[in-house]
């Protein structure tokens, strides 16, 4: 008898350990993504700003131990901007990185990496990505997308909603160079595209939407910009804002999103003081809503069935959404 409440207890913790679990840290208005394998392998997608006392890097740690993480197997930066590249050096000193992916040097600097970064890096793996490649975590099928201005190239479904839309002027600089992944976990699909904005998404998805059907996307660019209606085509059942208290969250950006038929919910990391009621989710689906905050972060843990729980760290408020 005793033999078996033991393999029942051991049977029961091996299937609660066969999850994926995704952290969305609260870097006030920049991103760190950390996605934990079942198999105990982890990728972070950026880290946040440098400084204010290693306060994004700490954040990120205390994440990685939730998620039993003891190191990052993958660092994942999107682009060289401060509020997403800038806490590699705090990263480093609280925790050991083994491999490094970018989408190449800053054409913000002449297409060089910045002194610190290759300090940072050493003599780490390190992988210029670029669209169709697979990032290697064992359990995970994650394929770079988007990257250096270029798209993944395989064919998707028309998408209606590219009719009328047409590329703008004047995207310059290290966002249009952004990239990003579609992190797959059995049925489960998750999309963050980085800072991507409007000809980005436009060439990602239009006329054919390659991205595919989704269950969860971080929107583009912390919400700071209105998505062209594109994005509707990937039909993500939640979709998260990394927003800040007085960056993203755009009021118009955040009515897209909230208009999109058949989304289920919108979440936030930061009620957008801009945006006021109207513009935000209700309190229960933000993790922070003062501007003075405690870093609260919201956690997805997804099953391979397709059915996955998000939880809010402010207030436990968690919520189930269930195989469709």
């Amino acid at each position: 008898m005793r033999a078996l409440i033991f393999f029942l207890i051991w049977s029961g913790a091996a299937q609660a350990a066969k999850n994926l679990e995704i952290f969305f840290i609260d870097t006030e208005g920049g991103q760190a993504t950390l996605i934990a394998s079942p198999s105990g392998q982890a990728m972070l997608i950026d880290t946040g700003y440098t400084g204010f006392g290693g306060r994004d890097a700490n954040r990120i740690a205390e994440a990685a131990k939730l998620a039993h993480v003891k190191r990052i197997n993958v660092l994942f930066l999107t682009h060289h901007h401060q509020d997403h590249a800038g806490g590699v050096k705090n990263l480093l000193e609280v925790m050991k990185v083994e491999s490094f992916y970018d989408h190449g040097g800053d054409v913000e600097k002449n297409g060089k990496y910045s002194d610190e970064y290759i300090k940072a890096m050493g003599d780490s793996p390190h992988t210029v990505y670029k669209p169709g490649d697979k990032v290697p975590i064992k359990d995970l099928d994650i394929t770079v997308v988007v990257g250096g201005q270029k798209h993944i190239e395989t064919r998707g479904e028309p998408n209606p909603f590219c009719a009328g839309l047409a590329p703008k002027e004047g995207e310059t600089g290290e966002n249009p160079q952004s990239g990003g992944v579609v992190v797959q976990f059995g049925k489960f699909r998750f999309a963050d595209l980085g800072d991507i904005i409007w000809n980005e998404e436009l060439a990602l998805l239009c006329p054919e939407n390659r991205v595919g059907k989704l269950d969860l996307l971080l929107t583009p660019h912390h919400g700071t910009h209105v998505s062209p209606k594109a994005d509707y085509a990937m039909a993500p059942r939640v979709v998260i804002m990394n927003d800040g208290a007085k960056k993203g969250g755009n009021h118009e950006a955040f009515k897209m999103w909230e208009g999109m038929k058949g989304l289920e919910d919108l979440w936030e990391l930061h009620f957008a003081m801009a945006g006021g009621k109207d513009g935000n989710s209700p309190d229960t689906f933000i993790a922070n809503i003062d501007e003075k905050c405690e870093g609260k972060y919201i956690k997805v843990t997804a099953h391979e069935d397709g059915s996955f729980i998000v939880y809010n760290s402010r207030n436990k408020y968690t919520k189930t959404y269930p195989v469709k």
